[in-house]
C-alpha cells in the first residue's frame, strides 16, 4: 500500500509536467490532469468493481492492475510526445476557448485511462482482500495509513528530489518499478482466494439515490475547493512547480487524517443521519474557515518573511503553513464525511467500488466546472461560498431548522455581500489599479504608482513589464531586428506590456506576428501600446491568443526573425520554453537567413540555471552568441541569438541596415546610435557560450532542469543581479573575428573590440554605484571611473552621455567645474559635437 500510493501520486507529477509541454501552462495541465485522475478512477472503480466484488480471486484483479499501471506507464514514456503532437494538430494554431479547453480535458482522460482506470480498479479490490483481513480480526488502518502516506512521500519525492535528479524517464521507471512490487508482492504475500461478500443487506438509512447523490455532490464541491484555493494561493504564494506539490501533500494528509479520526471515534455513531448534518454543517464551516485564511495569507506571509532568516527551505515551509490553513481543517471533515458516507452507501446496499467510482465522477466534473467556468464567471470569493453553501444544501430538512445550517448559511450571506474580492494586488501609496481581469489560468492587473509608472502583473506575483522600460523593451525588439539584412516577417512569443511587438511595428514593411497565451495579459497590454504608440493602432502588428510552444509547432509560417520574450523561469510552465526541443521546433520556423533571438531574465536566474538554458540553447545553434539588451544593473537581460545558417556579420550590410531604417522613434533614441553601439551590445561568442555552459544537464522535455532549479533563486536570492551580471560578464569573452566577416578593416575591429572592454568596465564600474540626486555627490562618485571608461573607448556613449548631462546641471552651481569636466570630455572624444557646444554656450553665458 505504501508503494501503491506512493505511485499513483508520483504519476500524477509527471504527467502534470508532460501534459503542461502541449497545453502550454501548469495550471492547465493541473486542471487537466486532476479530471483525467479521477475521471479515470470513477469509470475504474463503476466498471470492474461489480466483477471483484463477485470475484474469489481479489488478489490476482488486484495484481494485474498494478501491472497495468506499470505497464501503460512505461509505454507513454513512448507514446506521450506522437499522442501530445497529435493532440496539438487537432487542436489547432488558435483555436477557440470552448475547443481548447475539450480537447484538453478529453484528450488527457483518454491518454490516462488505461492506468487510471487500473487505479481505480485496484481500490476495491483491495477492498475484497481487507476484507478478509478483518474478519481474521486483525485491523487494516495500519494499510490505510501506509497508502496515504506513500502518496504523500510519492508527490514530496517525486517533486523535490526524483524529477530534478533523474528526469521524467527515470522517475517513471522508479514509479512502474514499484506497481510491479506490488503485483508481485500481492500474489505472494496475500490470500489466492477470498470469501464472497455477504448478500445480506443492512437495513438501510436512506435511499440508494440520495446515498449516491451525496457522493457525487461531495466529490465535486471537495475537489472543488482544492481547485479554488490551490487558483487563490498561486497569487500569494511563489507558484512554481513546488507550490503545487506541497499543497496536493497537506491535502492528502488533512483527508487522511480526517478518515482516521471517523474510524477511531465516530464509526459506530448511534444515529448516522444526524451525524451526516453534522459533518456536512462543519464542512460548510470548515470551508469558510479555510476561506478566511485565504484573506490573511498575504500579511500572514509578510510577517513570517520578516521574523525569519529566508532560506529556500524556510519559504517552503512558509507555504506549507498557507496550505495548512486553507486546508487542514476542511479536508480532515472532508475525510471523515466520505468515510461516513462510504459507511452510508454499504449500509444502503452499494457497493465501495460504486460508491467510489459515483465520489471520483463528480471529482472529475469539478476541475473543468469550477477551474474554467465558475471561478472566473464569479470570482474565486463568490465560488468558495458557493462550495459551502454547496455543503449546506445536502444537509436534511430536519437540520434546516437547527442554528448548527441555518447560522453557517447567514454567515455565507454575510461574506457574499460585505466581504472584499479574493483579489490580490500590491498597490503602491499614492497609486491606482488602473484594470484588473480574472482569467482561466491567472489573474492579470496594471497598477500605476504615484509617479504615473504603470505595471503589468500576472498573479501579482510576475511583473510582465512597466511604462518607465519602455526604451528598453523597445531595445529587446530593434537589436535582432536590425542584425538581420532585410526581415519582411517577425514572430515575438510572448507579449508582456506589447511595447517591444510595437518597436517593431513601428517598421511599416515588416509583418509581426505576436503570440500570448493569457487573453487577459493582450487585453492590458493595450494600455501600454497605447502609450508607447501615442495612440495610433499599427495595422501590421497581428496578436493571437495561443500558446508559444503549440504555436511554434503547429503553424506552417516561416519567418525572418522570432524572438522570445524574457520568460520567468521559474513560473507555471515557462521552463519549457526553454527547452531543446522547443529551440529545435524554432528553427525549423526560420527562413534561410532567419535569425532567432531568445531574451533571458537575468535578474530572475541564477548562473546555475541559466548553464542549463546556454546548454540547451547551444545544443541546437552551436554558432550562437550572446548579447546585452541593455546595460542595466538592476534589470538585466541577456539574449541568446542563433541563425538557421549560421554566418558572421557584414559591418556595411549592418550600417545600411540601421541608417535606412524608417521608424517612428529612430534607433539612437533606443541608445543604438550607431554600428557599435549595435554590435558593441554582444557579449559572448560560440567558444564563451560552450565554457560558460560546461558540463551542466541541458534543459529538455524530459529533464525539466529549469523549472526545478529556478525556484531557488526565487525563493531566496543569494546575490543581486548586478553581481550576477558581473560574475556572468568575468566569465564572457568574444572576439571580433567571431561575429563579424572577414572583409571588416583591422582598425574597425580593434575600435569595436575596446567597445566590449570599456563595456564591461562601464557594468564593473557601476555596481559599486550609488544613485544620488546631489549631482556633486553623484560626480564624485563617477567622474574618473567614467572618465577611465571613455579613455578605453571614445565610441562608448553610454559613458559620455551621463556625464554630459552631469556638466549641464553643474554649470547651474559651479561653472569652472562644469567647464573642466566638458573639457575634458572634448579632448577625450573630439569627434562628438555635444561637450564643444556646451563648452562654447557656457563661455557665452559667462558674466
Amino acid at each position: 500500500m505504501l508503494a501503491s500510493g506512493f505511485a499513483g501520486l508520483g504519476y500524477q507529477i509527471i504527467w502534470t509536467q508532460q501534459s503542461a509541454l502541449w497545453l502550454g501552462h501548469d495550471s492547465a495541465a493541473v486542471l487537466a490532469v486532476v479530471a483525467a485522475f479521477f475521471g479515470g478512477l470513477a469509470l475504474g472503480a463503476l466498471a470492474m468493481g461489480p466483477k471483484i466484488a463477485r470475484s474469489k480471486q481479489a488478489v490476482r484483479w488486484y495484481a494485474l492492475c498494478e501491472a497495468l499501471i506499470a505497464l501503460w506507464g512505461l509505454l507513454l514514456i513512448v507514446l506521450m510526445r506522437p499522442v501530445s503532437d497529435w493532440l496539438l494538430s487537432i487542436t489547432g494554431v488558435q483555436p477557440s476557448p470552448l475547443w481548447q479547453w475539450l480537447v484538453a480535458f478529453s484528450g488527457t482522460f483518454f491518454v490516462l485511462l488505461p492506468a487510471t482506470a487500473a487505479m481505480g480498479a485496484t481500490l476495491p479490490a483491495m477492498q475484497r482482500l481487507s476484507a478478509e483481513i478483518r474478519a481474521q480480526g486483525r485491523s487494516i488502518a495500519v494499510l490505510y495509513a501506509a497508502n496515504t502516506l506513500g502518496a504523500v512521500i510519492g508527490v514530496l519525492a517525486t517533486a523535490f528530489w526524483l524529477i530534478p535528479e533523474l528526469g521524467l524517464l527515470y522517475t517513471t521507471l522508479v514509479c512502474a518499478g514499484l506497481n510491479l512490487l506490488c503485483a508481485c508482492a500481492a500474489l505472494v504475500a496475500l490470500p489466492r482466494k477470498v470469501a464472497l461478500a455477504s448478500s445480506q443487506r443492512p437495513q438501510a438509512t436512506l435511499s440508494q439515490p440520495d446515498e449516491l447523490m451525496r457522493l457525487v455532490l461531495t466529490g465535486l464541491l471537495g475537489i472543488g475547493y482544492e481547485v479554488l484555493v490551490i487558483r487563490v494561493l498561486s497569487q500569494v504564494a511563489e507558484d512554481t512547480v513546488y507550490t503545487f506539490a506541497i499543497l496536493l501533500a497537506v491535502y492528502l494528509l488533512g483527508t487522511a487524517l480526517g478518515a482516521a479520526i471517523y474510524q477511531r471515534w465516530f464509526a459506530d455513531a448511534a444515529n448516522p443521519e444526524k451525524l451526516s448534518d453534522k459533518l456536512l454543517s462543519g464542512l460548510a464551516l470548515a470551508c469558510m474557515s479555510g476561506t478566511l485564511s485565504l484573506w490573511l495569507s498575504e500579511p500572514f506571509k509578510r510577517l513570517l518573511l520578516a521574523s525569519f532568516n529566508i532560506n529556500m527551505v524556510t519559504a517552503i515551509g512558509i507555504e506549507a503553513m498557507l496550505a495548512l490553513a486553507a486546508f487542514a481543517l476542511p479536508t480532515m471533515v472532508m475525510g471523515a464525511l466520505f468515510s461516513h458516507l462510504c459507511a452510508g452507501a454499504n449500509a444502503a446496499g452499494i457497493s465501495f467500488g460504486r460508491a467510489l467510482g459515483v465520489n471520483t465522477l463528480g471529482a472529475a466534473v469539478a476541475p473543468p466546472l469550477f477551474g474554467v467556468l465558475i471561478a472566473p464567471w464569479l470570482g474565486p470569493k463568490l465560488a468558495l461560498l458557493l462550495v459551502a453553501m454547496g455543503y449546506l444544501a445536502l444537509t436534511s430538512s430536519r437540520a434546516w431548522r437547527t442554528s448548527s445550517v441555518w447560522l453557517p448559511a447567514v454567515m455565507v450571506l454575510a461574506l457574499a455581500v460585505w466581504a472584499p474580492p479574493l483579489a490580490f494586488v500590491d498597490i503602491p501609496e499614492g497609486g491606482k489599479l488602473v484594470s484588473y481581469k480574472e482569467g482561466v489560468m491567472a489573474a492579470v492587473s496594471v497598477v500605476e504608482d504615484a509617479n504615473g509608472v504603470a505595471r503589468l502583473r500576472i498573479n501579482n506575483r510576475q511583473q510582465e513589464g512597466s511604462s518607465s522600460s519602455l526604451l528598453v523593451d523597445g531595445r529587446q525588439a530593434l537589436l535582432p531586428l536590425l542584425l538581420h539584412p532585410a526581415p519582411q516577417q517577425v514572430l515575438f512569443l510572448g507579449l508582456g506590456t506589447g511595447v517591444t511587438a510595437s518597436s517593431a511595428a513601428q517598421e511599416a514593411a515588416l509583418q509581426v506576428d505576436a503570440v500570448e497565451l493569457l487573453p487577459e495579459v493582450i487585453q492590458a497590454s493595450g494600455y501600454f501600446r497605447q502609450v508607447f504608440a501615442g495612440g495610433n493602432p499599427k495595422p501590421q502588428l497581428h496578436l493571437m491568443q495561443a500558446d508559444a510552444r503549440r504555436y511554434v509547432k503547429s503553424t506552417a509560417q516561416s519567418y525572418d526573425v522570432i524572438v522570445s520574450d524574457n520568460f520567468h523561469p521559474a513560473r507555471s510552465g515557462s521552463g519549457s520554453l526553454y527547452t531543446v526541443e522547443h529551440f529545435q521546433d524554432v528553427r525549423t520556423r526560420l527562413r534561410l537567413g532567419g535569425l532567432f533571438c531568445q531574451w533571458l531574465p537575468l535578474h530572475q536566474l541564477d548562473l546555475e540555471t541559466l548553464r542549463s538554458i546556454v546548454q540547451a540553447f547551444i545544443a541546437v545553434y552551436p554558432g550562437g552568441w550572446g548579447i546585452l539588451a541593455s546595460n542595466s544593473l538592476e534589470t538585466p537581460v541577456l539574449g541568446l541569438v542563433g541563425q538557421a545558417v549560421n554566418s558572421n556579420f557584414n559591418v556595411q550590410q549592418v550600417g545600411k541596415r540601421l541608417h535606412t531604417i524608417v521608424l517612428a522613434k529612430s534607433p539612437a533614441a533606443f541608445g543604438i546610435e550607431d554600428e557599435f553601439a549595435l554590435l558593441g551590445s554582444f557579449v559572448a561568442g560560440p567558444n564563451a557560450l560552450a565554457r560558460f555552459a560546461g558540463s551542466a544537464a541541458a534543459n529538455t522535455d524530459d529533464h525539466p532542469v529549469v523549472a526545478y532549479h529556478a525556484p531557488r533563486i526565487t525563493y531566496a536570492p543569494e546575490s543581486l543581479p548586478r553581481e550576477r551580471l558581473t560574475g556572468l560578464i568575468q566569465a564572457l569573452a568574444i572576439e571580433p573575428s567571431e561575429i563579424i566577416d572577414s572583409s571588416t578593416n583591422t582598425a574597425w575591429k580593434q575600435r569595436l573590440a575596446a567597445y566590449w572592454l570599456a563595456r564591461n568596465r562601464y557594468i564593473e564600474v557601476g555596481r559599486n554605484v550609488r544613485p544620488s540626486a546631489n549631482v556633486t555627490d553623484m560626480l564624485a562618485q563617477v567622474r574618473e571611473p567614467l572618465l577611465s571608461v571613455l579613455r578605453i573607448s571614445p565610441d562608448f556613449r553610454p559613458a559620455y552621455d551621463p556625464l554630459l548631462r552631469m556638466a549641464a546641471a553643474l554649470a547651474r552651481t559651479d561653472a569652472y567645474a562644469a567647464r573642466a569636466l566638458l573639457t575634458e570630455l572634448a579632448q577625450i572624444q573630439p569627434a562628438r559635437p555635444e561637450a564643444i557646444s556646451a563648452l562654447q554656450q557656457l563661455t557665452l553665458s559667462a558674466p
